[in-house]
Parts: C-alpha cells; sequence; structure tokens
C-alpha cells in the first residue's frame, strides 16, 4: 500500500510539471493571436477591394473587347493544383487533421490534382502516402510577410503559364473566433467572371467612368499576379489566426484535463493513505492485544 501511494504521489507530481508546460504553451499562443488576429482582420477589406478591382478592369475588357492576358483567360480542363495549408508544429487540436482530411477528399473528387504544400505537417502527411508535391514551403515561422505569399504565388503562376494545371485553388482554414475555425476552398485561377462578379454596383443611377494606363490588358497583367499573391497572403494570414487560436484552445484544454486528473488522484492518495494508517493501527491495537493475553 505504501509503494502505491508513492507510485500515484510521483504521478501527481508528473501531471503537475505536464500542466506547468500546457499553461506556458497557452499563454504564448494567446499572446501571438492577438496580433495574428488582427493581421487576419485587416487583410480582409484589402483582398475585397482588390477583387473589386480586378471585377472591374475584366467587365471593362469585356466591354471594349480588350484581350485578356493568359493568366486570366479560362481553360477547359480537370488538372488541379491545391495549396494545402498547415502548421509547422503540433499540438494544436484538430487543427491540422480537418484540414487534411479535406484535402484527401478533394483529391479523391479530383484524381487529377497536384498539389503545393504550407507547413511541415501536409509534407509529411503527402510524402508518407506517396503523393506527388510540385513544391513545398517548410519553417516559414510565425511572422508571415508578404514575401512568403509572392514566392508561393510565384510558383503557381509560373506553373500555370507553362500549362502544368488548368485550375488552381488554396485550401485555408479560416479564423472565425478563438473556438471557431472553418476550412475553406478559396479559387484563384483562372480568374473568371464568375469568381470575380462579386462586385455590384450599389449606386445604379451613377456609372463611375475609369481610365487605365498606360492600357488595360498591361493594368491587367499587373493586377492578376498581385491578386494571387494577396489571396495567398489573406488566407496565410487566416490560417495562421487560426492555428494560434487552435493550440491556445487545445492547451487550456490539456490544463484543465490536467487539473481533474491531480483532484482525482489526490483521492486516490488520500483513500491510500487512510488505507495505510488503518491498516498500521489495526496492526498495533491486534499486537497489544496479543501482549495483554500472556
Amino acid at each position: 500500500m505504501a509503494q502505491s501511494s508513492r507510485e500515484i504521489k510521483r504521478r501527481m507530481n508528473t501531471i503537475g510539471s505536464i500542466q506547468q508546460i500546457t499553461k506556458a504553451m497557452e499563454m504564448i499562443a494567446a499572446s501571438k493571436l492577438r496580433q495574428a488576429q488582427a493581421n487576419a482582420q485587416a487583410t480582409r477589406p484589402f483582398f475585397a477591394r482588390l477583387q473589386v478591382s480586378l471585377a472591374r478592369a475584366l467587365a471593362a475588357a469585356e466591354r471594349v473587347g480588350e484581350d485578356l492576358p493568359p493568366i486570366a483567360t479560362s481553360r477547359e480542363g480537370d488538372r488541379h493544383c491545391l495549396v494545402v495549408i498547415t502548421s509547422d508544429k503540433g499540438l494544436a487540436g484538430g487543427y491540422n487533421a480537418n484540414i487534411l482530411r479535406r484535402a484527401s477528399e478533394f483529391l479523391t473528387q479530383n484524381p487529377q490534382t497536384q498539389l503545393i504544400v504550407v507547413g511541415r505537417k501536409a509534407r509529411d502527411y503527402f510524402r508518407r502516402r506517396n503523393h506527388d508535391i510540385l513544391a513545398e514551403f517548410v519553417h516559414l515561422g510565425d511572422n508571415l510577410t508578404t514575401g512568403h505569399a509572392h514566392q508561393i504565388g510565384q510558383v503557381i503562376y509560373d506553373f500555370y503559364v507553362h500549362d502544368l494545371f488548368d485550375k488552381a485553388s488554396i485550401l485555408y482554414t479560416k479564423f472565425i473566433n478563438t473556438v471557431v475555425h472553418r476550412v475553406e476552398i478559396r479559387p484563384i485561377l483562372p480568374i473568371t467572371q464568375a469568381y470575380t462578379a462579386s462586385y455590384e454596383d450599389k449606386d445604379k443611377g451613377f456609372d463611375a467612368v475609369y481610365f487605365y494606363e498606360p492600357s488595360l490588358s498591361e493594368v491587367l497583367d499587373s493586377v492578376v499576379p498581385l491578386f494571387i499573391d494577396g489571396a495567398i497572403y489573406q488566407s496565410l494570414m487566416e490560417s495562421k489566426a487560426s492555428e494560434f487560436g487552435a493550440r491556445m484552445t487545445a492547451m487550456r484544454n490539456a490544463s484543465d484535463n490536467a487539473s481533474e486528473l491531480i483532484r482525482e488522484l489526490t483521492l486516490s492518495y488520500n483513500r491510500a493513505r487512510q488505507a495505510q494508517i488503518t491498516k498500521e493501527i489495526a496492526e498495533i491495537v491486534g499486537g497489544a492485544d496479543a501482549l495483554e493475553s500472556r
């Protein structure tokens, strides 16, 4: 019984040490989440405005019969490119598992899909399953920049121009709040009117006139790559905020579970100590009775 008490005490000490680690990780994730959430929210208006500007330019090109650049023209075909954004680290609850599950479903529905992976979790997952990976971007860190988005966007742009695939989409996690994160697929290529037609003139009686210099086709040549980079950067910011939110929640749950387990072990330890003390008292009383009976 004494050995059992020591084992319970040892387990309590071990769980207490783990709880200190999970609490520290929760605080770190919470501090990083505040900045990541602000970055994600700041990119939403920029990307929405960029989408509206591109929609206007494409609508103007359609009205005047301007030839669209190859990157902005639709293609017939089912060859997909899927950019999968995960984290480099674990301990984030179901964050990575939800993304990878949705990616597997996409691959099942679209067999002719090539992958560009962002994050070590996605790279390792698809390597183990022998999937072809066009490009991988790992160990980007927590402070993502537009330079990272441009590197990924340049790879997508070059591969699309060289006809390696017909469609490109981003699989990322949209940040809703610290608890809710929604896995979404964002199409980025081809730049179709169906995708950019979210813009609608709210002032029906006002028809704005835009002049494009030096020419509309040259403006589109510059705006379309910028749109790709903006979509990737906005997706990265959303995913990073979701990652920190999921990790903070996971570490909080782990700390709460550790507290509950310590309470249960404390009760078991007290019962074990009580049984040990009762046994010792019984032995002492038994020994005293044996001496008196002689």
